[in-house]
């Protein structure tokens, strides 16, 4: 943590370095100030919808990916387990991970369009391509003296994808989509500079091409990377509430941890616990709001993700199975010892 703030302050440092003074060593009109991007996020807050841009640019970036997850798994599935499956398409596989993404991007418009669909399908086809080869290479990484064992218990096909395959691979492909998840981020300009949707990458096409303003297309890329980092600390956080046995493997060469870090951990825990519940609370209100019309005739959730809001629906739906089925194991368990 101390390193990286000190390399977070040195790079801000070089950063006023080359562009302080009337003859900076980098021209402004590529690197602008840093107190001229400072100041560029109070005017896109205040002429640019800001905040409806940034939640707009989330929910296409979680439809995209959601799309590309569940097309991804089950036919990784399908291809990494069935021979028929695997001898039919795993050269295709293999080779449409070259393929320019920028490219295709005219097939996806004749086939849907300009609206929401075409750029939520031009994303999750981006994440698509990279995970579906991940997932067959994750499936023949699993060990066999699992498989082994298992087929020497007399396990089914079922039972042995459901407790050796399924938990093994899933378990590595976490942290595949985590790292997986800055395509989105990184093709979301061309898809969202395609018709009037908005967005983030629609504001720095718009500030970069049409208004040279680098300072608001500096500000911008700020977002998307405080969003990236928001979202990795957010996988790992999953990632070690549904694959924990990943991380109890301890180096005996190691050294002992302070005790500051365990106070961490726990301070983290409690704050992702409220955020879930404050995040909740606020679906609910919103959507609330919504059904009884309490913002006349704006909704809400839908003037900030737009068409997108399915999957807001949906992760919320998620949340909500989770925390009914672990009450019910703490309920179910709690006098079993």
């Amino acid at each position: 943590m101390v390193l990286a703030i000190a390399g977070l302050l040195a790079s801000l440092l070089l950063w006023i370095v080359l562009t302080a003074g009337q003859k900076p060593f980098v021209n402004t009109s590529i690197l602008p100030k840093p107190i001229d991007v400072f100041k560029a996020f109070g005017t896109l807050y205040r002429d640019n919808n800001l905040i409806q841009n940034i939640t707009k640019s989330i929910g296409l970036n979680l439809a995209g990916y959601m799309e590309a997850i569940l097309l991804a798994v089950p036919l990784g599935f399908l291809i990494g387990l069935i021979p028929f499956f695997r001898g039919f398409s795993q050269r295709q596989v293999d080779a449409i991970r070259y393929l320019p993404l920028t490219a295709v991007i005219g097939i996806f418009i004749t086939a849907f369009g300009l609206g929401i669909p075409m750029k939520v399908h031009f994303l999750a086809f981006g994440i698509f391509i990279y995970l579906l080869p991940v997932v067959v290479q994750r499936i023949d990484e699993v060990k066999e003296v699992y498989l082994k064992t298992v087929y020497t218990l007399g396990a089914t096909d079922w039972q042995t994808i459901k407790t050796v395959y399924f938990p093994s691979v899933m378990s590595r492909l976490s942290d595949d989509i985590r790292v997986l998840t800055a395509i989105s981020w990184t093709y979301i300009i061309i898809a969202e500079s395609m018709g009037n949707f908005g967005g983030i990458g629609a504001s720095i096409w718009r500030a970069g091409t049409r208004q040279g303003r680098m300072d608001k297309v500096f500000a911008l890329l700020v977002i998307i990377m405080v969003l990236g980092v928001i979202q990795d600390k957010l996988f790992i956080y999953l990632d070690k509430k549904f694959f924990g046995f990943k991380f109890l493997t301890k180096n005996k060469y190691a050294k002992e941890k302070p005790v500051t870090n365990s106070a961490l951990k726990s301070l983290w825990h409690f704050v992702s616990q409220i955020s879930t519940w404050i995040f909740l609370l606020g679906y609910v209100s919103l959507a609330l709001s919504e059904v009884f019309s309490l913002t006349g005739d704006v909704k809400p959730l839908y003037y900030l993700f737009g068409p997108t809001i399915w999957v807001i629906h949906f992760i919320v739906f998620l949340v909500l199975v989770y925390k009914a089925y672990r009450f019910w194991y703490r309920k179910k368990y709690a006098y079993s010892f």
